[in-house]
């Protein structure tokens, strides 16, 4: 019995083989693509689900505090900007992470927060928070309550530990 010439099925062969090369190729660009998309989807996602939260407790403070004209209504936080820029998704988690805590602050007068906002300077100052497995820290720069809107400026540090 005669083995048949191997050099018959080099064509062949090669043709397979960019074949196969291809779809190797375009599954991974495909892939690549799927999860860019999806990435930006959750981040959207996560970014409207704070928003979401954050406007209901701001409604349920508006309904609760409308009477009273000197009364903390609103708290908004400012993040300064940094070099290189932090995930837009942590400074959103940071900001409401900081929210809560702030929170006891909603509904107090205005003109009696200066005892209160030394108190919240001084617990806040320097803490950690811990987002997506890395560590933060705060440092509160600024508090301004003008027309029942707390305005707090806020520097965010990665923690050095």
């Amino acid at each position: 019995m005669r083995v048949p010439q191997f050099d018959r099925f080099r064509p062949f062969m090669q043709l397979a083989g960019v074949f196969v090369l291809g779809m190797l190729a375009g599954s991974i660009v495909y892939n690549s693509l799927y999860h860019a998309a999806y990435n930006r989807i959750w981040t959207e996602k996560k970014d409207l689900q704070i928003e979401l939260e954050q406007a209901k407790i701001d409604l349920q403070a508006m309904k609760k505090y409308s009477r009273r004209q000197t009364a903390i209504k609103e708290i908004k936080i400012t993040i300064e900007e940094h070099d290189p820029p932090f995930d837009s998704l942590v400074v959103k988690e940071v900001t409401q992470k900081l929210q809560t805590e702030l929170n006891v602050l909603r509904g107090r007068n205005m003109y009696d927060i200066d005892s209160d906002a030394k108190m919240a300077r001084i617990l806040l100052n320097q803490k950690r928070y811990v987002v997506r497995d890395k560590e933060y820290s705060i440092q509160i720069k600024t508090m301004l309550v003008s027309e029942g809107v707390l305005q707090v400026w806020v520097d965010l540090k990665p923690a050095s530990t």
